[in-house]
């Protein structure tokens, strides 16, 4: 998720922003449907695993509850020793390697929820299929930017738009080749 300006985090670190009504629960709820793992760097990771385990987490939503917490998962990190969250997998090194090999076994998809480090990293490796980015009717002013990482430009091909009543539009891209 993004605000109209390109932030995926206020300037404090805020995450209040995203317009979540039953429309995107219903997506969310789909999207996890076309994945059998997700992948996650550290960060990301630190903040869903804090929630998703939750009682909140099931009372806020719990069809996306049980999805996210069934769901096996990676986690790459040079610093964390072990990721405690259910169905998981710790990569410190071979990133690359690692990622290419999960991708040719057969299965749904992996998919990376946040993760903006990691998903840039990935890009540039040639690594990721698809980008969908959903862009959410708010404006922080400042924040940290969903592709502050990239150290060299890479291009999109869009490939569908689709509009949310809340007025979120979700965005999908393929990378362009090389």
């Amino acid at each position: 998720m993004t605000t109209v300006d390109g932030y995926y985090e206020g300037p404090n670190q805020e995450f209040d922003w995203p317009v979540v009504d039953d429309e995107f629960n219903e997506f969310s709820e789909r999207q996890l449907d076309e994945a059998d793992m997700l992948l996650f760097g550290r960060v990301t990771y630190e903040g869903i695993a804090a929630y998703w385990p939750t009682g909140a987490a099931q009372e806020d939503g719990p069809r996306v509850a049980a999805r996210m917490n069934g769901l096996s998962k990676i986690v790459v990190s040079r610093s964390l020793d072990k990721a405690e969250w259910a169905s998981k997998q710790l990569v410190k090194g071979g990133v690359a390697e690692q990622i290419n090999e999960l991708k040719r076994q057969p299965g749904k998809d992996i998919a990376i929820l946040g993760s903006p480090s990691l998903t840039v990293s990935l890009l540039q490796l040639g690594l990721v299929d698809e980008l969908r980015i959903m862009v959410t009717p708010v404006a922080l002013g400042d924040g940290r930017s969903l592709v502050r990482t990239a150290d060299e430009r890479f291009s999109l091909k869009l490939l569908k738009t689709r509009e949310f009543r809340s007025g979120n539009v979700l965005l999908t891209y393929q990378p362009a080749a090389r």
